[in-house]
């Protein structure tokens, strides 16, 4: 479609971009994104994602609480082993009352 002057329009030309507002934005878009899927427990069980994931590694070797007691190498393994960047040991730890 021809412009009113009587020119085509140019296409895919760079635009000038303020590096500051796209860098806020799309921070802002990240860590809501972080918030909403990583950091916050969810209503409706109050679990984050990651004890989900071990609750369910645990659910799937066994390890329920009318078992024996076992190490928590198995379970960290299973997590790591689907989720390879997983903080699955520090977040383990969160999950299991307090030793005293």
């Amino acid at each position: 479609m021809a412009e009113p002057n009587g020119t085509e329009p140019h296409r895919n030309e760079p635009t000038l971009l303020n590096i500051e507002d796209d860098m806020r934005q799309s921070y802002l878009d990240y860590a809501m994104s972080v918030n909403i899927g990583r950091a916050l427990p969810q209503i409706r069980d109050g679990l984050k994602p990651v004890h989900r994931r071990i609750l369910y590694a645990m659910f799937r070797e066994g390890l329920l609480s009318n078992r024996r007691y076992s190490k928590c190498a198995g379970v960290v393994g299973e997590v790591l082993k689907h989720y390879p960047r997983s903080m699955a040991i520090r977040r383990l730890l969160t999950v299991t009352p307090s030793a005293n």
